[in-house]
């Protein structure tokens, strides 16, 4: 039932005071909810919980529905994405209930006398609306997912380095039945159990086309945040769960894995509009899994790869491979750190951050073409910048594609 005028005013009303503390009420929630319910440690990435950014995004996707209650629609590709997320770690009706507790809760506790019986109502009804749009939308990814719809054993049959710190997990079901597709695009969830003794997932995007007996995921290893000074160089919050498999799960290991899920994906469609491919470092990975596919499929397609990275280029060899094998097949390479062995014109071909005005607007970009897609991955603020250079050049939103894990404000521009 959809809130009334005065229910929405008062969950209006509250909104200054929810977003002036917004990263407080977040830290409330999570500290009160875990203590009450250490077991949901096993849901939630607690790195993130250290480093702010889940308190921010979930505060942000709250407020953004509660500011947007009465034309939701343009919440969707926020929500779509959380709903995948859920679905990927296990999430459950019943956990609504807890979230919502410690939430309304947390408001209580910031918003003092201004959370009056009233505003609690309207409050409670507003959260019930938002979590039964996403139980609702993630009851039919479940029902999408059949039979596989929680933690399943894969062995490591093989780790492979693509780069200097960019590895390939080819993971092979102990059951031994038939793998379920997938949307190139799309992601694994991996679980593993770390030194505090919590279990803890990560997502990691499937990089090779469908295969019947194994999956591919490619994984970085993350130092974290870099802090220097005078005395010593130091790292915050480094890549738990990406560096422990990397480091201590070789070939015969045995890891969790979640069904595929993802809103990111590329149509597998008879489309033969070209399609450009534009990453940064690790975000080569999803794009690999889109190439491999449509050169399968669709083997005359044209197909445009830019591609930015500092030091070495992930699946260098195989995207070199794809390129003498494919005429319609065409890269364009920027490189910021050059190597000894490095020739322009064939591992680079720009000595610099990538500046899509230096590539051709119709050969490379297809700018000309009314239906070309483009899939964009990665850093947040590369896809930003990449996307909002399109839209400048007349390409509108839809199709613009941007890989996306966060669910904040800045997830949220990019993907709008």
């Amino acid at each position: 039932m959809a809130l009334t005028y005065q229910q929405s005013k008062l969950v209006r009303d509250t909104l200054p005071a929810l977003r002036e503390h917004g990263e407080k009420i977040a830290s409330i929630f999570y500290k009160n909810m875990l203590r009450d319910h250490p077991e949901l440690n096993d849901y939630f990435n607690t790195v993130n919980q250290k480093n702010g950014r889940q308190p921010r995004a979930l505060t942000a996707v709250i407020l953004a529905f509660a500011a947007n209650i009465n034309h939701t629609s343009e919440l969707i590709p926020r929500l779509e994405r959380m709903c995948n997320k859920h679905c990927s770690l296990g999430i459950k009706p019943e956990h609504y209930d807890i979230v919502g507790e410690y939430l309304l809760r947390a408001f209580g506790e910031v918003l003092g006398p201004a959370m009056t019986r009233d505003t609690l109502v309207a409050w409670t009804k507003a959260y019930w609306l938002l979590a039964k749009m996403m139980i609702g939308r993630e009851a039919q990814l479940y029902k999408d997912f059949e039979k596989w719809t929680g933690w399943r054993k894969f062995k490591i049959d093989r780790v492979v380095s693509e780069s200097g710190d960019i590895y390939s997990f080819h993971l092979v079901p102990q059951d031994g039945r038939r793998l379920p597709g997938f949307l190139p695009g799309q992601y694994l969830s991996i679980r593993v159990q770390v030194l505090n003794g919590f279990l803890q997932s990560r997502q990691y995007s499937l990089s090779d086309a469908y295969r019947p007996d194994h999956y591919r995921v490619s994984i970085k290893r993350d130092e974290g945040a870099k802090f220097s000074n005078s005395v010593s160089e130091s790292f915050f919050h480094p890549g738990i769960v990406s560096n422990m498999l990397i480091d201590q799960f070789p070939a015969g290991s045995v890891v969790d894995v979640s069904h595929p899920a993802g809103e990111f994906f590329f149509n597998v469609n008879n489309s033969s509009m070209p399609l450009v491919l534009i990453s940064a470092g690790v975000g080569a990975t999803p794009l690999v899994s889109i190439a491999n596919t449509v050169v399968e499929m669709r083997p005359g397609r044209s197909i445009s790869w830019i591609h930015g990275s500092r030091n070495t280029i992930p699946f260098e060899d195989h995207i070199a491979e794809l390129r003498r094998k494919n005429p319609s097949f065409r890269t364009k390479i920027f490189k910021t750190h050059l190597a000894s062995g490095d020739l322009a014109g064939v591992t680079y071909d720009y000595d610099f951050r990538m500046d899509l005005a230096k590539v051709d607007p119709e050969k490379d970009l297809f700018l000309r073409h009314s239906g070309t897609e483009y899939y964009i991955c990665g850093p947040e603020q590369f896809m930003l910048d990449i996307s909002a250079y399109l839209k400048a050049e007349g390409v509108p939103a839809d199709r613009l594609k941007c890989e996306l894990f966060s669910t904040g404000d800045l997830a949220f521009k990019a993907a709008t």
